[in-house]
């Protein structure tokens, strides 16, 4: 049961039902089956096949989720990637995956236009190149669809140790089994209608899409977030379900007009990808105060690690392990090859572990023994974050164990920052951290040694952006300190940070 024919059981369940929504576009499962099956006999006749890596730069709409469904089709390794990327991510992701193809819309052409390597097929949905309408109206696939449920269907990037992607392979078999665990834990019910505003290059996104196909339910593409767009989408489309990062129900709860939105449509509410404060729970669960209100907690590499229902009960806490899931907490170090025995008692924070024997668990990196050998230990998968276990066996996720920040839902890594910083004349030394931050869970916040009194924020901030920076890897605010904490060694001590041990030069505009 490869996903093809997960689609295609759904069509012949309920043909006439709307499956997806984009715009003034509504295609029922039968129509868009047809589309489907046209769109996979046009890269067929590309010559895309079995193995071959189709990138996709784009962003939530129908192309995007009806490309992911002809590569299941086909057996082509769906590997979508962040449309708000910088060009020399894109191309290292190009590389990397060996691409047959990329897919790119207005919006992201720039950034793919920069590396051809191995690349046989370009694809545009809104213009140049190979137009996306053309495959649509090819003659329709008629040959094998994958039966393997081992074969790789799927590569997601997630962010790698040095600031490089890292590339996750995900198997048939293992996103089957993540979208009907999540179904099953997030108690979603047949003919529910999602938001699918959750970008389709991440795990998140692609889960919503799936669910949404396994029970005949419709998603609502939403391009990019837009809180104002989504609010109305709510209430036209009576979207029932939000599987959202926190910083977009914080937007929601903090609307000027909230008031006079109808949200009574929505019954079950969940987030992932980042923590969320106390005081944003209580407010959802007063906004949303009928529906099923969970916290699901995993990653791209193994996709359930634990879930809590009822979150409200117990705001803090993301739950007990997932089905056919188990977590340790062990000592922690990043700077030593900790063993999954070095468990730590109840009570006490370490980092959490999570056993590779679960049902919807990766088998490694692509092309990344480096990353292997940090990560995966005797079966278990070593997250970096920290946490600790109560004495209910619920588990608490307490940051970090290395120095990655979450802000809105994306992985920065502070040394990709800092060594774009470090390369301006007006800066001396840097360290780069995240701060908490109420809507987007973490800040990217720079401490800067000053090299020149005329560094200022918008100097740094106009250099980070003419060096390709991706835009959201910027640093929101800046603090001109006299010295940054280090070791005698020399190692920067960036918790001396966190705790505000240092001396902001008073000549200096500090934003922190």
């Amino acid at each position: 049961m490869t996903l093809a024919r997960q689609l295609a059981a759904a069509t012949a369940r309920q043909p006439n039902a709307t499956a997806i929504v984009d715009g003034t576009r509504r295609l029922s499962y039968a129509e868009w089956q047809a589309e489907i099956g046209r769109l996979a006999g046009g890269l067929a006749g590309l010559g895309l096949g079995p193995g071959d890596h189709l990138v996709a730069v784009l962003s939530n709409r129908m192309e995007t989720a009806s490309l992911y469904w002809a590569c299941q089709t086909l057996g082509v390794i769906f590997t979508p990637f962040n449309w708000r990327a910088s060009a020399e991510d894109v191309a290292y992701v190009l590389e990397d995956a060996e691409a047959t193809a990329v897919v790119y819309e207005e919006r992201s052409a720039a950034a793919t236009g920069g590396s051809s390597v191995g690349l046989k097929v370009r694809i545009d949905c809104d213009g140049d190149g190979i137009a996306y309408e053309e495959l649509a109206t090819a003659a329709p696939y008629q040959g094998p669809s994958p039966d393997d449920d081992r074969a790789t269907c799927l590569m997601l990037y997630t962010s790698g140790t040095t600031g490089r992607p890292k590339g996750v392979p995900r198997s048939f078999a293992a996103e089957r089994l993540a979208s009907l665990g999540c179904v099953t834990q997030l108690h979603y019910r047949h003919a529910e209608v999602s938001l699918g505003v959750m970008p389709l290059f991440h795990t998140m996104g692609i889960r919503s899409l799936l669910m949404s196909v396994f029970l005949n339910g419709t998603f609502v593409c939403l391009p990019a977030y837009d809180v104002d767009t989504a609010l109305e989408l709510i209430q036209a489309e009576k979207i029932s379900a939000l599987f959202l990062v926190p910083t977009m129900f914080h937007d929601m709860v903090h609307h000027p007009d909230l008031a006079a939105a109808d949200l009574t449509s929505v019954s079950n509410i969940a987030y992932a990808g980042m923590t969320m404060t106390t005081a944003l729970v209580a407010d959802c669960a007063r906004l949303f105060p009928d529906a099923m209100f969970s916290n699901f907690y995993g990653s791209s590499e193994i996709y359930s690690f634990s879930i809590r229902n009822d979150l409200a009960q117990n705001p803090a806490s993301a739950g007990r392990p997932a089905m056919g899931q188990t977590l340790r907490v062990v000592r922690a170090d990043p700077d030593e090859r900790v063993s999954p025995n070095e468990q730590v008692p109840v009570g006490q924070p370490g980092e959490i572990i999570a056993s590779m024997q679960s049902m919807d668990a990766f088998a490694g990196y692509w092309k990344r023994p480096d990353a292997d050998q940090k990560a995966l230990r005797d079966g278990w998968y070593f997250t970096g974050d920290l946490g600790r276990f109560d004495e209910q066996g619920e588990i608490y996720v307490l940051g970090r164990v290395d120095d990655m920040i979450n802000s809105g839902g994306e992985n920065i890594h502070a040394e990709e920052v800092e060594d774009v910083l470090a390369k301006s004349p007006q800066v001396r030394g840097v360290a780069v951290i995240g701060l908490p931050d109420e809507r987007m869970g973490e800040r990217v916040a720079a401490f800067i040694e000053p090299a020149s009194p005329e560094a200022s924020p918008e100097a740094l901030d106009q250099h980070c952006l003419d060096s390709g920076l991706t835009r959201f890897k910027r640093p929101r605010a800046y603090a001109f300190v006299r010295a940054i904490p280090r070791s005698a060694s020399g190692k920067l001590l960036r918790r001396h940070l966190r705790t505000g041990d240092y001396e902001l030069l008073p000549d200096f505009n500090s934003t922190v």
